[in-house]
């Protein structure tokens, strides 16, 4: 793969909020990456700069070796999906696909094997002729999809697609998302707020930050090796230590200084001995079920909270005393100020 899409230095402001600080990133031709972050982080402005919907003060967008910043949306050979559907209400749904190859000047042959393709490609071929307000929420995203495609786009973007729809036709379409993707080997950009959405679907997460990417890597390497204290939080679960509540426990950190923050996965914690790894006191607070996890809320006789995540376990462990975490399993993050103990 190559560079295909370059960001560099590009920055927006809204009078005195900078909303975007000198992003820069790359993307791969035929790359699946998620914007990810909390809202108001600027993840959806930097979509709509790249699309031309906003005006960045300063900064170049590079497409295909062609820069772009300065050109009209219509001009710039990209496909936008909205979490509003944006569908013509009065057309069907082979004419809301069809809408934007009007210009292709096409036969109507052509015309009609283009759309049945980009149909069967988005399942929807029995459904050529249904009026789109007849739909379901789903079927009305497929559309949506389905015409951002018809007219072959460069790259697609996606501005938080399914983030209005139930979580069972959620799931399927994020399949079928990154089915479709892979078929076309298209250039996505996809915009969420769900992290396990974005592990889900993405070839890499870029992490965003009040305005700034702080962490772009797969989605196996954000979990395991987040490069600051934000991302370790955002991402999944951890239970955070500070060097000073792991002394009474370990002296492996203690020559790390107190520059560190010091996370465990809630998953990696032992609730019986195991060799080489360090002791925690504890008494069982709570249990909870949550689906197919059991998750166990212990606390230490400081009353630090600790939780213990297991798989299928239905079996109530009220006798465990302590836990234990090989210090091997702990994420050591970097902070910026040292941390005082208190």
């Amino acid at each position: 793969m190559t560079n295909y899409l370059t960001i560099r230095d590009l920055s927006l402001a809204f009078g005195e909020k900078k909303i975007l600080k000198e992003v820069s990133f790359e993307v791969q031709e035929g790359e699946f990456v998620t914007l990810l972050g909390p809202s108001g982080c600027g993840k959806s402005t930097l979509l709509r700069c790249i699309a031309g919907l906003e005006t960045p003060q300063r900064g170049i967008i590079e497409l295909d070796q062609v820069e772009i910043q300065d050109q009209p949306t219509k001009e710039r050979g990209i496909g936008f999906v909205f979490q509003q559907y944006a569908l013509f209400p009065t057309m069907s749904v082979f004419e809301n696909v069809a809408f934007g190859l009007q210009v292709k000047k096409l036969s109507k042959e052509e015309l009609r094997q283009r759309v049945f393709k980009l149909l069967d490609l988005v399942q929807l071929t029995d459904f050529a002729e249904t009026n789109v307000q007849r739909l379901s929420g789903g079927q009305k995203q497929r559309v949506a999809l389905a015409r951002a495609l018809a007219t072959e786009p460069k790259i697609l973007l996606l501005d938080e697609p399914l983030s209005a729809l139930d979580a069972k036709i959620r799931k399927q379409l994020q399949k079928d998302l990154r089915r479709i993707q892979r078929e076309l080997n298209m250039t996505m950009i996809f915009v969420t707020h769900d992290q396990e959405e974005a592990m889900l679907i993405s070839d890499r997460v870029f992490v965003l930050e009040a305005g700034e990417i702080v962490q772009a890597s797969s989605p196996f390497e954000l979990y395991t090796a987040p490069q600051s204290p934000f991302v370790a939080d955002f991402i999944g679960n951890n239970i955070c230590f500070e060097w000073f509540e792991l002394d009474e426990y370990t002296t492996v950190f203690s020559g790390m200084g107190n520059r560190s923050l010091y996370y465990i996965r809630p998953e990696l914690i032992s609730m019986k001995p195991v060799a080489g790894a360090f002791r925690i006191p504890v008494s069982l607070k709570n249990v909870q079920t949550l689906g197919n996890i059991r998750r166990y809320q212990f606390v230490t006789h400081r009353g630090k909270e600790i939780f213990v995540d297991r798989l299928n376990d239905w079996h109530e462990i009220s006798e465990t005393t302590a836990l234990y975490i090989d210090a091997e399993d702990m994420i050591v993050v970097d902070v910026k100020q040292p941390i005082q103990a208190s």
